[in-house]
């Protein structure tokens, strides 16, 4: 049974974060870099961004964890360390500033960096701040570490369950930030997870390369592939269960709740989205096969016309099976059925392709929720699939007119 439990990525036993403000920011309210801790060495898995332009913190953090182990994760903020000429030098004596002061080996560092793409990078501010984020290490310390993550979110992104393998209790916890630039292929931003459960670094992999297929792969906020985006996984076994080395009980409660916590953390990303002012959620039903199920759902929840119509609380359903129709996905439209569906209550506004008569004053009372449900039948099989994203508002030209200056 997984039970939502409080700590965030220090919930799991030999962890602890902390987060600082370290002037890399310009506004010094603001925290600018984080660390996670374990306290012995964990196996590390992490999956990257698809872009062919990468942060130079991705190259390094691939090579450090080529051998499945890692102790710390070090991330900052206000400057996404990418196109720099000297980023992997400044990725790299991030490290080894950072494993000086903990006694640890460089190359059990994972290093990450957020923000503005292709701004010079100063190593001042972090190899100042490194000594006073490590002396704040706390095994209260994951907000303050979800909150050095931060660029244009508007709140943090936390949260921790505990779940049983073998009979032995095991703990995971995750802190994310996303807000824009979110449209990933792997993963999405920066996700860092923590457990003390004990398990294999090829079954870890395996666990998480699996599981963003149907998470995090399935958000989208505005269509832009970030060039930062990974999320990494620590496990140090502290919880003493039996080590997961194959599939079978312990690797499924294990994938259950590291699904249960990374699809917490995709709606909590979808509706923080720059600008947005509600959270949607496509559910697909009766596809083909899976891949039709993800084609239709991420299709409708990327059309500008169907955020924006969420936005403006309009049931303007015909955008959906737009959307639909030009997905490439191989289904009949003349069997789609659709609905709209929120704490308010649910509408129908189509039915095997056609409109149907509906409650314009209940659609306006669904749609006006933060949180709506765009429910989608095709009747051609038993594929499935859910993408969560956003309405489309003035504020996000706002935001990202002038992010640089």
């Amino acid at each position: 049974m997984i039970k939502v439990i409080k700590g965030g990525v220090c919930a799991a036993k030999g962890f602890t974060a902390s987060g600082i403000h370290a002037g890399i920011r310009k506004n010094k309210t603001k925290k600018d870099l984080s660390l996670i801790y374990s306290a012995t060495p964990a196996v590390a898995a992490s999956v990257y961004t698809t872009n062919k332009v990468k942060g130079a913190p991705l190259t390094v953090t691939k090579a450090h964890i080529a051998d499945g182990y890692a102790r710390a994760i070090i991330c900052n903020s206000g400057n996404a360390n990418t196109c720099n000429a000297n980023g992997v030098e400044i990725a790299e004596q991030t490290c080894e500033i950072l494993a000086n002061e903990l006694g640890i080996s460089a190359s059990d560092v994972v290093v990450a960096s957020t923000g503005v793409i292709g701004q010079p990078l100063d190593i001042t501010p972090i190899a100042s701040g490194i000594p006073a984020l490590v002396a704040g290490l706390s095994a209260d310390g994951s907000n303050d570490a979800a909150e050095g993550i931060m660029t244009t979110d508007t709140r943090k992104k936390e949260i921790a369950v505990s779940f049983t393998v073998g009979g032995v209790e095991c703990k995971m916890g995750g802190i994310a930030k996303g807000s824009g630039m979110i449209h990933p292929n792997m993963a999405t931003m920066l996700v860092f997870i923590t457990t003390d459960c004990k398990i294999s670094p090829k079954m870890l992999q395996k666990a998480l390369s699996t599981d963003v297929e149907n998470t995090f792969n399935m958000v989208s906020v505005d269509g832009d592939t970030s060039t930062n985006d990974m999320v990494t996984v620590l496990a140090n076994g502290e919880a003493g269960n039996e080590e997961i080395v194959a599939e079978g009980e312990g690797f499924t409660a294990f994938m259950e709740a590291l699904n249960a916590l990374t699809v917490f953390l995709c709606k909590k990303i979808a509706g923080d989205g720059e600008g947005a002012t509600k959270m949607i959620e496509c559910r697909v039903r009766g596809a083909k096969d899976v891949a039709t199920a993800k084609t239709v759902a991420k299709s409708v929840i990327c059309s500008s016309l169907v955020k924006a119509a969420m936005f403006g609380s309009d049931a303007n359903w015909g955008r959906v099976l737009c959307a639909i129709g030009y997905s490439g996905a191989d289904t009949d439209v003349h069997k789609i059925d659709v609905s709209f569906r929120s704490q308010k209550g649910e509408v129908q506004v189509c039915a095997y392709g056609a409109g149907v008569d509906f409650s314009e004053e209940l659609a306006k009372a669904v749609l006006l929720e933060e949180e709506i449900l765009i429910d989608i039948l095709l009747r051609d099989g038993e594929g499935e699939s859910v993408a969560w994203g956003c309405d489309l508002t003035y504020d996000y030209v706002k935001i990202n007119g002038d992010y640089r200056t």
